[in-house]
């Protein structure tokens, strides 16, 4: 017989190994760095947020600025004129629209019985609806008004606070464009020199950015106060210009502005029976849906350079992670993170150098040389000029080139 050998012990022939992971110190604080950084941040975001909100409108009112600067007219009166348009078109805006709205929800709550009691005629007709008709016979608008009366401390407290940051915002967005030469000047001061230029063409691109996407805003809510006012007047229905600058004016708003708009078109429709209303929420319907698909694409597609994709996705990633806030700083943060990726020369995984790329890359070698040559010894002040008159006029020239190579 043969000698058989004991199976050696499972327990030293399959002993898993242990892996032990030791941060090292650096890589700890730098963690704690990071978490504290984003719990700072969280803390600051309605700060930041404000600070958002005026580059914005200086982003929007500086080409209007400049305008009027190349007119011979000193800054001070061009941001004076442009601050006073402005807000002489929100106070028309709000005196139009209102007055006339506060009418139509106390006519709206004068007819709600009527209007009940003929909708719960309506329902009780089915086997299906006859519940809803039930239901609606046991509501009643006192019921709703102290609902609403219950929770009007804490809507007013919360549209006290939005005022109060559109207002920093606001003031914030003047004292930059006032002090824009000194702002600009620190900024610079922070900035390695070679890379001036760079930031300038940065700077000017987000202004482009910015000024783009509100002249889209204003396209698109024209565009649906005119699409309004058409279908409440060939409706009959009253009070269809108040009606159509309101539509206009919350359009702005994703998501949201499509309930506004929808909801106040039909409320101003109801009391001119079913027919009017079922025209009236059809039609707001399909225009709300074409003018998501097609028109906010097409724009916006044009104005920031984005894909339809990158932009219907940008407006879904903002909407969750800041809600309505998020979803309007979607679209402009999206195009100036693909601006970034360009001006920056980020090479992307995959990426493979081209010729033009080594265009720029010797264009931006040559502006950066003039900068040193023409900026020697100046204070940041003027030495931040320099940087932008430099960056504008190769932003000039690029886009001459653009529509010269551009087909027909």
């Amino acid at each position: 017989m043969l000698n058989q050998k004991p199976a050696p012990s499972t327990d030293t022939e399959y002993r898993s190994p242990v892996i032990r992971i030791e941060p090292s110190p650096v890589a700890i604080v730098a963690l704690l760095i990071l978490v504290a950084g984003l719990w700072v941040l969280n803390r600051l975001l309605p700060v930041i947020l404000v600070l958002v909100a005026a580059l914005i409108i200086v982003g929007t009112i500086s080409p209007a600025v400049r305008w009027l600067e190349e007119r011979r007219m000193s800054r001070g009166m061009g941001i004076g004129i442009v601050f006073t348009a402005l807000t002489m078109v929100a106070v028309l805006i709000l005196t139009l629209t209102i007055p006339t709205l506060m009418a139509q929800v106390t006519t709206l709550l004068d007819l709600e019985p009527a209007l009940r009691s003929r909708l719960a005629k309506w329902l009780a007709g089915s086997n299906l609806t006859n519940p809803l008709a039930e239901l609606l016979r046991n509501v009643h608008s006192g019921d709703l008004v102290r609902m609403a009366a219950s929770n009007a401390y804490e809507y007013s407290t919360r549209a006290i606070e939005i005022c109060a940051y559109i207002l920093s915002s606001i003031f914030l967005a003047l004292y930059i464009m006032i002090d824009r030469d000194r702002l600009r000047g620190g900024l610079f001061l922070v900035v390695p020199r070679s890379h001036h230029i760079r930031l300038s063409r940065v700077m000017l691109n987000l202004e482009t950015i910015v000024s783009g996407y509100i002249r889209g805003q204003v396209i698109t809510s024209a565009f649906m106060a005119i699409f309004v006012f058409l279908l409440l007047k060939a409706c009959g229905v009253s009070n269809a210009l108040a009606i159509a600058v309101f539509a206009g004016a919350v359009d702005v708003l994703p998501y949201i502005g499509a309930l506004l708009s929808v909801g106040a078109a039909v409320s101003a429709a109801l009391p001119h029976g079913p027919t009017i209303i079922i025209v009236v929420l059809v039609l707001m319907v399909l225009y709300e849906e074409f003018e998501s698909r097609v028109i906010l694409p097409r724009i916006y597609g044009r104005a920031l350079r984005l894909p339809s994709s990158v932009i219907l996705f940008s407006l879904l990633a903002g909407s969750v992670l800041l809600g309505m806030v998020g979803a309007l700083l979607a679209l402009p943060v999206a195009a100036a993170v693909l601006m970034l990726i360009e001006e920056l020369r980020v090479e992307l995984p995959g990426q493979q150098e081209q010729a033009e790329d080594v265009e720029i890359r010797e264009r931006d070698d040559r502006g950066e040389e003039e900068y040193e040559r023409r900026a020697e010894g100046m204070p940041a002040e003027q030495a931040a000029a320099i940087a932008v008159e430099i960056a504008t006029d190769r932003h000039k020239e690029e886009n001459t080139l653009t529509k010269t190579d551009a087909p027909g």
